[in-house]
């Protein structure tokens, strides 16, 4: 039985020899994966061990040269496995982030909608709250400006969200949760605070990280 570091990094088996030939075979593994015999602890190329001679031939594989074109074969499934798991991993957080976005945008075209007919300023004034001049920055042209910016920000957390999903652009995506998690810029900093934390840990991952383009 045998175990090998695939191009993730990650170890895989114990398998057979049987398996590890297919694999071969289907361009899986190659003679310069490296291999360790069950109950062993020294890890070497499978070009080196007996078992595997014939799938490689008789004569030693060149050294890899400098230019990618050696590289040029399809991507090793233990590569694909990967990056299935970094999209499982991102999946959750970034889901969130959508969602607090959409959160986001309700309230602020509602405030939005109410800053431009006047709602706030008009129930002041029939109340006669006049005193609680804090209502109408809310109200009015401040109240429009402020509901833009926060219709902006939580456009910005959607589409940071979207892109988590999809593995592209990690700095954006980073951004996306940090201003999510920021109380005076995130409508919903309730529930945008521990999404933001939770993305932001997630992408901190190297095994995350490493499969963002």
């Amino acid at each position: 039985m045998y175990k090998i570091i695939g191009a993730n990094q990650q170890e895989y088996g114990p398998v057979s020899a049987e398996q590890l030939r297919q694999w071969i075979a289907e361009g899986r593994a190659d003679a310069n994966t490296q291999a360790q015999l069950e109950g062993t602890t020294e890890w070497r190329p499978l070009r080196d061990f007996p078992d595997f001679a014939a799938s490689f031939g008789t004569s030693p594989l060149p050294p890899p040269p400098s230019a990618p074109s050696s590289f040029a074969a399809p991507v090793p499934v233990f590569e694909e496995s990967g990056r299935m798991l970094a999209r499982q991993q991102v999946s959750g957080p970034a889901v969130g982030l959508i969602v607090t976005a959409a959160l986001g945008l309700a309230v602020s075209v509602l405030g939005l909608v109410a800053s431009i007919v006047g709602v706030g300023m008009a129930g002041m004034q029939s109340t006669g709250t006049s005193s609680m001049p804090w209502l109408q920055f809310y109200t009015g042209a401040v109240g429009v400006v402020i509901r833009i910016v926060g219709i902006a920000i939580c456009a910005f957390i959607l589409y940071g969200g979207l892109k988590m999903r999809k593995l592209e652009n990690h700095g954006l995506c980073m951004a996306a949760s940090i201003v999510a998690m920021i109380p005076c810029l995130s409508p919903c900093c309730l529930v945008g605070l521990p999404i933001g934390i939770w993305a932001v840990v997630v992408l901190s991952k190297p095994g995350v990280k490493q499969y963002f383009t």
